[in-house]
């Protein structure tokens, strides 16, 4: 049997995992010296208040977890049988996979007759989201675990996203984003424009001036690079921003038709660490991640 795992920083809720059959590892952040383990700390998720806390001068961090936590999550699965396929966020955005590949290799000697697959969505949030549940249907169809790699190989880049913040310090205290120095402005209501690279970076891209233009370039770029929209989900992320979302919602469904098939979702407390409250994203099927 196969088992699926994904984690916390792909935005995936407990309850859609469960739909899904995926098991969920928890990605931590710490906020004055605690660390929180989401969705084992807590069963839900407050995004107003979590992102409340930064509107008010809050600078969380994240870390990675270790090798022994990751043999917590794998081993109950090797020692009874199963084979492990885990769809997790973008390797090059943290050394937490250092840590796994150690477990990974540890549980292997213990368990040899076991296997050990990973899809890397060379994204994070939504960009993640996307390929997580595009890969839960084809778990709920049947599909095999080579089947599913298979897709990964071309799809996995055909996953794009681009999103927009308020606030830039954010980025400048996580560091995780390359290209920000042209877009380090000032100037009141400037956004940087941020997409997934196919590396699995996040790469600024510009800035607009005001909230309408970003939402619009968001816009833009679904028209430029999208490849058959509506026959996949168009996921919408936010931090503490819904009214922003429904907006951008409202716009793809005025181009798009009523029957686009959107969903709007919390970015989780760990990813939405690095980019701070207010920040929207879109993720869609695309010709290509990048004009």
């Amino acid at each position: 049997m196969l088992v699926l795992f994904t984690d916390t920083d792909t935005d995936i809720t407990p309850a859609e995992a469960k739909e899904f059959g995926y098991r969920l590892i928890s990605m931590p952040y710490s906020i004055d010296g605690d660390t929180v383990y989401p969705y084992e700390d807590f069963e839900e998720f407050d995004a107003h208040a979590f992102y409340d806390k930064l509107r008010g001068g809050v600078l969380p961090n994240t870390s990675a977890i270790s090798a022994q936590r990751y043999k917590d999550y794998f081993e109950p699965v090797f020692k009874a049988g199963d084979d492990i396929l885990y769809v997790h966020f973008s390797r090059n955005m943290t050394a937490t996979f250092d840590n796994m590949d150690i477990a990974v290799k540890e549980l292997q000697e213990q368990y040899p007759d076991r296997k050990f697959y990973e899809i890397d969505t060379m994204g994070i949030t939504i960009c993640s989201l996307m390929a997580v549940k595009e890969i839960g249907d084809m778990y709920k169809a049947g599909k095999s675990v080579e089947e599913m790699l298979e897709w990964s190989k071309t799809e996995i880049n055909k996953i794009a996203c681009y999103f927009f913040a308020d606030d830039l310090k954010f980025f400048r205290h996580s560091g995780r984003v390359s290209g920000l120095a042209g877009t380090m402005g000032t100037l009141l209501g400037i956004r940087p424009i941020i997409y997934m690279n196919e590396d699995g970076k996040m790469v600024s891209v510009g800035k607009e001036k005001g909230r309408v233009k970003a939402m619009e370039r968001l816009i833009n770029y679904v028209d430029e690079l999208g490849e058959d929209v509506k026959s996949h989900r168009v996921i919408i992320g936010n931090t503490d921003s819904r009214e922003i979302a429904l907006e951008i919602e409202r716009m793809l469904k005025n181009k798009y038709g009523a029957d686009l098939r959107t969903e709007i979702c919390d970015v989780n407390p760990t990813a939405g660490s690095h980019c701070g409250p207010n920040a929207v994203g879109v993720c869609f099927h695309a010709k290509r991640r990048t004009v």
